[in-house]
């Protein structure tokens, strides 16, 4: 065996000082580095204290800024939305204006809103009671234009401004007109038909007479002959047509068709009660605020002026005394200046108040559906009707004038003019059970009326005071030709009707400045795109497109007063104003009334200056907020 290791030497050992030095210096180490740790910490967190400091600073720069920005913009608001009131105060001067100018004319022609003066207006022509049709027609026009004004005050005047005794006064003085006017058609149709021997046509031996204008047209066929045959009427240069049962071919009858392009059959639609009770409470409020303020104002210048009086009471001196009259007086001309601008401010209030709560009226929805009883009874919150009323009548023929001596000779019943009546009440007497068959009538479809579907054919229910869709069969429309043919079972008014929200909801809408105070509106909807100019208070259509194509309009490049402009664009069926009863016929995205008029006037306001448009996410952002498109053109 080889000879051992040694073993390794022994570890030396750590005496207790060299431990507790080694202790100490570890400690040292510790502290060192936890002061270290310290120090930095206490750096990284005075460093943060700055930044944050800093950051508030700038923070509390921008409030300060944003503050300042905001004060700025809302003192500019108040003043933009003064616009409001005084834009109001200008049409009502604008309605005392053209009342005045209506007064300085001289033309002859009634004040409407004057009871007297239309009143004395009817009952002068209901005594002139031998005028031929074309004298009535032509008449006519100055009552078309009476009953449009009357119209127009109804629905221009705010409801704070509209009496219910004017109210009252003006849908009577508009029935009456209508149901005079439609009298006196009828008594020229007696006239012409009395004279209906004379006109008779060489060929048919049946009188024929179209006479056409503007507001109203009129066909007359006179039955002279009787000839079973002759079952076909048809106007000469005319698509109107007639197809009558035998029984009328061999009677003494008279057709007319009375075409007028305006609808006086609807009856009225009677002014919101709770517009009018909302209006007028704000109005009682804001009056009470008004005259309160007087009170003040009246009582602080009476203060004034007993205090002035003492002070001059006590200087005995002449020259004072005069000295401290003046400066009286110049006080009290300033406290009457101050008076009367805080009374003007008032007044400026209360309009600025009702002119609110009328618009934000007008947006609100119904609460509750309309009821109709009948079941083919026309909903007229769901249909509009267009293109005027064609009244369809048989009459008996009167007695015919006979030449004597020189003379015309005619005998005048005393009843007038005679409705025939097709069926009649009682068929007993017939032996045929079809002797009573509908009778199959074409009409022309006015010009500057658009359908963007098959119209609808309604007649007029005299008894219950609505339009009906029964009793009408076989309905053939013909888009190219303008025609349309349908089977009645009787004879009296009838109307084409289309879809009120056809047009609704838009698919976009666009809203372009031009110039100051001059914007371009675009609305596309499914079947056209609309273009309206709106400059101040003034609308006019620009460009009409269906199917994207252009279609003219004899609207196009007409100034309108906006509710003016309104009425005529419903009337050629380009409706795109919804009502109160809309949101029960089509989804609409609703929002709160107050932020929508909000939005309203301040896209009203900054639209000189930005465009804006429809935006998808307005849906999803729910009622209390409203999201649009804005561009800087």
């Amino acid at each position: 065996m080889g000879p051992k290791a040694k073993k390794s030497a022994r570890k030396k050992k750590i005496t207790k000082a060299e431990r507790l030095k080694q202790l100490q210096e570890e400690e040292e180490r510790r502290q060192k580095e936890e002061e270290e740790t310290r120090v930095k910490h206490e750096k990284e967190e005075m460093e943060r204290l700055e930044r944050q400091r800093v950051e508030r600073e700038k923070w509390h720069q921008l409030e300060a800024k944003d503050l300042e920005r905001r004060n700025e913009e809302l003192e500019e608001l108040y003043l933009l939305e003064e616009c409001f009131p005084e834009a109001e105060k200008l049409k009502q001067d604008t309605r005392l204006l053209s009342q005045w100018n209506h007064y300085i004319q001289c033309d002859g022609s009634p004040d409407p809103s004057v009871s007297p003066e239309i009143n004395t207006f009817i009952s002068l022509w209901k005594e002139e009671t031998n005028e031929t049709l074309e004298e009535v027609i032509a008449k006519s026009k100055l009552v078309l234009n009476l009953i449009e004004k009357l119209r127009l005050l109804l629905l221009q005047t705010p409801s704070y401004d509209l009496e219910d005794k004017a109210i009252i006064q003006y849908q009577g003085s508009i029935l009456e007109l209508q149901e005079l006017l439609h009298l006196k058609f009828n008594v020229a149709t007696e006239r012409l038909l009395r004279q209906a021997s004379t006109l008779a046509d060489l060929d048919s031996g049946n009188m024929e007479k179209v006479i056409q204008d503007e507001n109203v047209t009129v066909y007359v066929w006179a039955n002279l002959k009787k000839n079973p045959r002759y079952r076909s009427v048809r106007f000469s240069e005319t698509q109107i047509r007639f197809e009558i049962p035998r029984i009328l071919a061999t009677s003494g009858i008279a057709i007319r068709l009375l075409h007028t392009h305006y609808d006086h059959a609807t009856p009225l639609r009677p002014v919101s009660a709770s517009l009018q009770g909302h209006t007028a409470t704000v109005t009682h409020f804001v009056k009470d605020e008004v005259q309160k303020g007087e009170a003040e104002i009246s009582k602080e210048l009476q203060e004034e002026y007993k205090q002035q009086e003492c002070e001059s009471v006590s200087v005995y001196e002449e020259e004072t005394k005069v000295e401290e009259q003046g400066d009286t007086e110049v006080q009290m001309s300033f406290v009457q200046e101050e008076s009367e601008a805080t009374k003007c401010e008032l007044e400026m209030k209360l309009l600025s108040e009702a002119v609110f709560a009328a618009q934000l009226l007008l947006i609100e929805n119904a609460n509750e559906k309309p009821c109709f009883c009948e079941d083919n009874e026309v909903d007229l919150c769901q249909f509009t009707t267009l293109g005027g009323v064609y009244h369809l009548d048989i009459f008996e023929l009167p007695p015919q004038c006979k030449p004597m001596k020189g003379w015309m000779i005619v005998e005048i019943l005393k009843e007038g003019l005679q409705k025939y009546i097709y069926p009649p009440e009682s068929t007993e007497d017939f032996e045929t059970e079809n002797a009573f068959p509908p009778i199959e009538v074409t009409l022309e479809v006015q010009e500057n009326v658009i359908f963007f579907e098959d119209p609808m054919v309604a007649r007029w229910d005299a008894e219950g005071k609505h339009w009906q869709t029964d009793g009408i069969s076989n309905v053939l429309y013909q888009s190219e030709e303008r025609l349309i043919t349908f089977s009645l079972e009787t004879f009296g008014p009838v109307t084409l009707i289309q879809d009120t929200h056809i047009n609704m909801p838009f698919q976009s809408w666009e809203l372009r400045p031009l110039d100051v105070n001059k914007v371009l509106l675009t609305v596309t909807t499914v079947f056209t795109e609309i273009q309206i100019q709106i400059k101040e208070n003034l609308c006019m259509l620009a460009s009409v497109k269906v199917d994207n194509k252009k279609h003219s309009s004899t609207l196009e490049g007409r100034w309108m007063t906006p509710i003016s402009f309104i009425l005529a664009l419903k009337e050629t069926g380009l409706n795109i104003f919804p009502t109160g009863h809309s949101h029960f016929y089509v989804v609409i995205n609703r929002k709160e009334p107050l932020v929508e008029i909000k939005a309203y006037r301040q896209l009203a306001l900054l639209t000189s200056a930005f465009a804006f448009g429809w935006s998808k996410w307005n849906v999803e952002c729910g009622s209390k907020k409203v999201i649009v498109k804005n561009v800087t053109p």
